[in-house]
């Protein structure tokens, strides 16, 4: 399970580190393959371990494709998905599109979300936490739906 957030650097080839504690969790799969993707609902990316990714990319294959929002979602996730492979000295090389997309610069935010990490700038992150944190952004139907929560 990936948990915590790790502030990281990306390099100018665009190679990112992954603190130890992370890769430690990521070679338990014993294997050093990763997929990173799109978050389709945010500016940051998606990276799991090749066979957590795999089951994702299975359910995302069994949606009808003539259903809109099904095939939008295939196309973002699936159509963004990259293999990437974790090197000897634990870092991963991000291709500059999904640099781009993320608007990554040397500064990096990796927040563990058990089955995966998102990749997010830190300058992005520290403005959707702020949002996040701003209880006015909520509902109150929302809020009321997260009161079973126990913290």
């Amino acid at each position: 399970m990936f948990r915590g957030l790790h502030h990281v650097s990306v390099d100018a080839k665009g190679r990112m580190s992954l603190p130890a504690r992370l890769r430690d969790e990521l070679f338990q799969y014993d294997d050093s393959k990763v997929v990173v993707t799109i978050d389709p609902m945010s500016r940051c990316l998606l990276m799991y371990p090749l066979p957590e990714w795999e089951l994702i990319q299975e359910k995302l294959d069994k949606l009808p494709s003539f259903q809109p929002q099904a095939r939008k979602l295939q196309r973002l996730l699936v159509g963004h998905a990259t293999d990437l492979e974790i090197d000897s000295a634990g870092r991963v090389l991000l291709p500059a599109p999904l640099r781009e997309f993320s608007q990554l610069d040397k500064k990096v935010a990796l927040l563990g979300q058990g089955k995966k990490i998102e990749i997010w700038s830190q300058s992005n992150w520290e403005a959707q936490r702020e949002e996040y944190l701003d209880l006015s952004s909520f509902d109150e139907q929302q809020l009321e739906s997260l009161m079973d929560i126990s913290l």
